[in-house]
């Protein structure tokens, strides 16, 4: 959707919080409450330190800028220790298996001609054994993960240059988000990869590609990865498909949602849920688990998640108060449609005016 010219008065207030925005982060000590203050209301585009203002309300840059560079460097030079262990360039031994989970040199005396002998294979170790320990069953899981990765990262947003094409650049891209959620998954192991994690990764990885620091944009792989893990550490029941039907799981948070609605607008709610049949499952699900990045354009959705990452107690609630908003905006046409008419309308989220969207989910306090 592309922006209407700005009015005299929206182009002054702009550029005061720019101004403001510049001098929070130039103190030695940020105050974060101020900085979450600021960034809700959005960040400028053309103050161009959104890259910075994520990290900081993710908590991976301190707030005593005296550590930043130490801190970084830190950060970085594990991430690529992480990249040695579990994303090594040769093919056999412990590279298909996960690095140092990975077979040993310590069967090589028994191996001839390629072939071990029978004798010296551990029940484990048998191609039919089914067992959590088994090499054979951790490579087919691993291999099977690393097809749903690719497959998943080469649709993530195929109609944006910066990750579709057939550019150098395009695919170097791809490539980071790649090795980014490998290595998640190979360190959570509770988790795993789950399919729409791409689309959740992407505009960190956006954002801090494009720092007008060469030395940031340089390093927005390390970076994206563990505000990525950050970022995940609040929603992480989402994803588990164990707490599915707790409190705490999904299906708690659509019921969040619900609750949220009737107290606004219980005729909605009423009209939804049990006149049209149309329960939040059927749309909010992935307006949650993907953090809206399905719902509109990419350029919002970026402005949206200003507001997402700016609340202290992580996204989930702001999440929920904009869900509630998405249907509020909508109401009239809710309410006169039918099972069919309203599925397809939240399903395909109408273009509308994401600060307005924005203006209405704060009222719900």
């Amino acid at each position: 959707m592309a922006s209407s010219p700005q009015s005299p008065q929206s182009a002054e207030l702009e550029i005061s919080r720019q101004s403001r925005i510049l001098a929070a982060l130039s103190k030695k000590v940020i105050d974060l409450d101020e900085l979450r203050m600021l960034a809700a209301q959005g960040v400028p585009d053309g103050a161009g330190v959104r890259s910075t203002v994520w990290k900081l309300l993710l908590g991976y840059l301190p707030k005593d800028r005296a550590l930043w560079e130490q801190e970084l460097a830190k950060k970085r030079s594990q991430y690529e220790a992480f990249k040695d262990e579990f994303l090594p360039n040769t093919v056999g031994g412990s590279s298909t298996t996960g690095g140092s989970e990975g077979h040993s040199d310590g069967n090589a005396e028994h191996v001839e001609h390629g072939f071990l002998d029978r004798s010296e294979i551990a029940q484990d170790d048998h191609p039919l054994s089914l067992g959590k320990t088994s090499q054979w069953n951790q490579f087919a899981e691993h291999s099977e993960m690393i097809e749903q990765v690719d497959r998943d990262v080469k649709r993530t947003h195929p109609d944006i240059h910066f990750f579709c094409g057939d550019s150098s650049f395009a695919k170097s891209n791809q490539d980071s988000l790649r090795n980014i959620l490998i290595i998640f998954a190979k360190l959570n192991a509770g988790i795993r990869y789950v399919q729409g994690m791409n689309e959740i990764l992407a505009p960190l990885f956006f954002v801090f590609r494009n720092d007008p620091d060469y030395k940031n944009a340089n390093f927005a792989e390390a970076d994206s990865f563990f505000c990525f893990v950050e970022l995940l550490s609040g929603l992480r029941d989402n994803f588990c498909q164990k707490l599915d039907n707790s409190v705490v799981g999904i299906r708690g948070t659509l019921s969040k949602l619900s609750q949220l609605l009737k107290k606004y607008d219980g005729e909605l709610q009423h009209h939804l849920e049990i006149t049209t049949e149309v329960n939040p499952q059927f749309y909010a699900f992935r307006w949650i688990t993907l953090l809206l990045t399905q719902e509109f354009n990419f350029a919002d959705i970026i402005h949206i998640w200003d507001t997402l990452l700016s609340d202290p107690d992580g996204p989930q609630e702001t999440l929920l108060r904009i869900c509630c908003a998405m249907l509020i905006l909508v109401r009239k046409r809710l309410i006169a449609g039918d099972f069919s008419s309203n599925l397809k309308l939240l399903q395909s989220y109408p273009p509308t005016n994401i600060g307005h969207l924005l203006y209405v989910a704060n009222k719900l306090q």
